[in-house]
């Protein structure tokens, strides 16, 4: 009963009573949309290992323009940042 961890979900595996598997897997397995292309599936220990899991994945990403698109909303977000703290960039200047 860990107060910083979460708890994890019950996995079901369910098996009809007369069913016949050909080897291709049950029918009735829920599979997320996206599984087969996403990397960090599994959980990574750590802040550090969540971090450079996801770099990996961003660095890997074959669609440039999603890339680009996350680039320029993390910067619209810092200008934001930095224009709701009142920041003043006189103090780079002599």
């Amino acid at each position: 009963m860990g107060l910083l961890s979460r708890r994890k979900n019950k996995k079901f595996s369910y098996t009809p009573r007369y069913y016949k598997q050909d080897g291709e897997g049950s029918p009735f397995s829920i599979k997320q949309k996206f599984d087969d292309y996403r990397t960090t599936l599994e959980t990574p220990k750590g802040v550090k290992g969540k971090f450079s899991q996801a770099w990996e994945e961003y660095r890997s990403n074959p669609k440039s323009t999603a890339n680009k698109r996350i680039v320029i909303i993390g910067a619209i977000l810092l200008v934001l940042f930095l224009f709701f703290i009142e920041f003043d960039l006189s103090i780079f200047s002599n």
